[in-house]
């Protein structure tokens, strides 16, 4: 398999260290304030749902068992915690998409010099969130019977043994091709190509993707990783796959 997968991890590292810089604040701050608002949105629901679940649990106990309920409540905020970090991920990437591109576009033009005829400002970002949801749920139905295979494996004796790293395997894929999606659309490339390129580079893919995967599940950082999944990919895109191109052709 080509690529490296620490070199995939470091885009990660390196995209991160990219939104320090002043040029970017801005195209960061408008999707992360996005973030934060879905998030809350989606902490506040899963706390509500799971204290009633649990109230109901508990209206069926005797009352010298009350002090299970103080053993369960780490165990659901722990749930809390992983749901909620990976739904949050998961809605505000569709939510954010077109401010994704605009940033993957002005990351580009920072670490290559040259401009990006892509979407030219918040007010084109605005105007091309239909077109951004619409990418978005096109790639969930290509990621959705993944997830469904794997669902079913989990269920097979012997072969569930594998569930937790086919899971991990799985996700790390998905982020890979989700966020080197960005500045590959932002060349009009389709998303069959960015499925190739992945491919072609899978131990990149998966290093990159990998270290995403980790990251979206530890509370405060997942506000973070999608900006910085965003910059770490048009890194991969600038150094890998665009270079590579550009040798070819």
């Amino acid at each position: 398999m080509r690529g490296n997968a620490l070199t995939g991890a470091g885009y990660l590292v390196r995209g991160a260290s990219l939104l320090t810089r002043p040029t970017l604040r801005l195209f960061v701050l408008v999707p992360l304030a996005v973030n934060i608002l879905i998030f809350s949105a989606v902490i506040w629901w899963g706390v509500s749902f799971l204290a009633g679940w649990l109230d109901s649990i508990m209206a069926g106990i005797p009352d010298w068992l009350g002090f299970i309920e103080w053993l369960l409540w780490p165990l659901v905020g722990l749930l809390v915690t992983l749901t909620t970090g990976y739904l949050f991920t998961a809605v505000a990437i569709v939510i954010a998409s077109p401010f994704n591109n605009l940033l993957a576009e002005k990351v580009e033009e920072l670490v290559t010099g040259r401009e990006v005829a892509g979407l030219e400002g918040l007010g084109a970002a605005l105007a091309g969130v239909p077109r951004g949801i619409f990418r978005e749920l096109a790639k969930l139905l290509y990621f959705v019977p993944m997830a469904a295979l794997v669902l079913l494996l989990t269920f097979i004796p012997g072969l569930n043994a594998l569930s937790p790293v086919l899971w991990f395997v799985f996700g790390a894929w998905m982020f890979s091709l989700e966020f080197l999606d960005y500045p590959m659309d932002n060349h009009n490339l389709s998303f069959a190509a960015v499925r190739d390129a992945c491919r072609e580079r899978r131990l990149s893919s998966l290093g990159f993707g990998g270290l995403v995967a980790l990251c979206t599940g530890i509370p405060l950082v997942n506000f973070v990783v999608v900006p910085a999944a965003v910059a770490g990919g048009t890194l991969f895109w600038v150094e890998e796959v665009a270079a590579e191109r550009a040798a070819v052709g």
